[in-house]
């Protein structure tokens, strides 16, 4: 099993000063992980999502944490992939130069940067956001492995090449975000790696694994984006471990707090997260946010869903490391073979950032480690 931390760039009180310091916090927890023993860290790519995401050019933050690191995997979890926000060939030369750079440390998530601001910023039509985005797939895979190549589909391209080529043969594994069972299924239809919201606790990622495995034993090869597939499943872990437990879980929920009203603002037209606002009890705070959300979806006749309702579940790695290594254990029964920890929250502050990345690199990955090496 794998250990990975993700990367928002979240902030709840937003000044100039403020935004430029959470960057620069970013890159010394991922030089951190580095150092504690993780295997890979991911950064979200977002745009105009403020409080929310601040993490709007992850190829330059990726770069500059490649530049400060030897080891760790470089992961864009993920890349919008509609031709609105990029051109398919200009992604595969970045992160063709950045797997060079790196010495083939790149990972790549395809995303469809599904909110309505971001794609009224860029001229993204809704209806185009997954056939383009697969596309854009089949596009990179077919121009890392060829030397010279052409498109022809919703984009004409070509004939041209890819220079510098990755380092990595045939080319940077690829995965896409999945927050539904739709999305599950096309990625073990496509052959890539499913990078899954996590937020509704082990049961829903257990019922998201079975998804996933089903699709990928009935497929038949035809839609593979690739020569080769990637069938690796990555869960998030929202987590934070201190030596104190209950301030661990204090400051985790108030954490998650933020990130599940930010996330309602920004997807579902709510109110902007509270920051100033200290409810003394935020698991209760949390419950009636959902209950708020729940009531919403009946009145406009939606069924709720764990995609809507599981970033206000608060149980998860937070207290000490043997908690953390508890709900853990949950994960590793199920079968994921990657760990993507949540840290960053908005509201979670810098030191109890890191010293969870030293909790998990001194004592939660030595556990799984160590049982990996009995097996």
């Amino acid at each position: 099993m794998k250990f990975s931390m993700i990367f928002e760039a979240q902030l709840a009180d937003p000044t100039p000063e403020r935004e430029r310091q959470v960057i620069h916090d970013c890159v010394e927890q991922a030089v951190y992980a580095e150092e504690m023993g993780f295997d890979r860290i991911w950064a979200v790519e977002h745009h105009s999502l403020t409080q929310y995401a601040h993490m709007s050019a992850s190829e330059i933050f990726l770069t500059w944490v490649a530049a400060r690191t030897s080891r760790i995997r470089i992961g864009h979890g993920v890349v919008t992939m509609p031709f609105g926000y990029q051109h398919p060939v200009r992604v595969a030369e970045r992160a063709a130069m950045l797997d060079v750079l790196s010495g083939g440390r790149v990972d790549i998530g395809a995303g469809r940067g599904a909110t309505k601001q971001e794609m009224a910023m860029y001229g993204v039509r809704p209806e185009d956001t997954y056939p383009q985005m697969e596309e854009a797939l089949r596009i990179f895979s077919n121009a890392w492995r060829e030397e010279t190549f052409e498109w022809h589909g919703a984009l004409d391209i070509g004939p041209g090449a890819i220079l510098p080529r990755p380092v990595q043969a045939p080319h940077p594994p690829l995965f896409m975000a999945c927050s539904k069972h739709d999305t599950l299924k096309l990625a073990a239809e496509l052959g890539i790696g499913a990078l899954v919201m996590g937020f509704a606790g082990a049961d829903d990622v257990r019922a998201m694994r079975k998804v996933y495995d089903e699709a990928i034993a009935t497929r038949d090869g035809d839609r593979f984006v690739s020569t080769e597939a990637n069938d690796h499943f990555s869960a998030l872990c929202p987590t934070v471990v201190l030596d104190d437990g209950p301030a661990a879980y204090r400051i985790g929920t108030r954490g998650q707090r933020f990130f599940a009203e930010a996330i309602a603002h920004w997807y579902g037209n709510g109110p902007a997260p509270t920051v100033h606002d200290e409810h003394d009890d935020h698991v209760a705070a949390l419950a009636q946010d959902r209950e708020e959300l729940v009531a919403k979806l009946h009145e406009a006749n939606i069924p709720a869903r764990p995609v809507d309702t599981g970033t206000y579940n608060a149980r998860h790695a937070y207290g000490t490391a043997q908690d953390a290594i508890g709900y853990v254990e949950q994960l590793r029964e199920i079968g994921v073979d990657e760990v993507m920890c949540l840290i960053q929250m908005g509201t979670v502050p810098q030191e109890a950032c890191l010293e969870t990345i030293r909790h998990w690199g001194e004592t939660v990955i030595p556990h799984f480690r160590t049982l990996e090496g009995r097996a």
